[in-house]
């Protein structure tokens, strides 16, 4: 029993360390002046529990999660989030990083009461941040 503990204790050692050592995938370039951006709502707006989040984009289209067309991407809503994703590979799926694979520009959000961060991530039809990023600004919400 104590080799197979160890057996899987050392396996998920190796994997996590293989997993921190993997290469960057490609990623997409980001066409000159591309901005992504929260239309709604307000930075340091105050929000009931449950608001719309309205996503904007300029100088690019959107197109759905794994639809490759030039000049288009796709959003993730990044909430209470401290730092970007790392560059070269697909963002994170959970509830601080939420996918928009669909194409969609807007979404209902249900947060606790308190102050959270909200940010948008362009993402390239395999869920991988553009180079240069194409981040919106950080908007402050107080959630009463």
């Amino acid at each position: 029993m104590k080799r197979l503990l160890l057996a899987v204790a050392l396996t998920t050692v190796t994997g996590a360390a293989l997993a921190a050592d993997a290469p960057a995938l490609p990623v997409t370039k980001a066409p000159a002046g591309a901005e992504v951006y929260i239309i709604s709502p307000q930075d340091g707006a105050t929000v009931p529990e449950t608001f719309v989040v309205r996503f904007g984009l300029k100088g690019m289209g959107v197109a759905p999660a794994g639809v490759a067309h030039d000049k288009t991407g796709h959003h993730h809503l990044l909430v209470d989030v401290k730092e970007l994703p790392p560059a070269g590979q697909p963002i994170a799926n959970d509830k601080q990083h939420m996918h928009f694979g669909g194409g969609q520009t807007e979404t209902t959000l249900r947060l606790p009461p308190g102050t959270h961060t909200l940010q948008l991530d362009l993402g390239d039809a395999n869920h991988i941040p553009f180079d240069p990023p194409v981040v919106s600004k950080v908007i402050t919400v107080h959630v009463k």
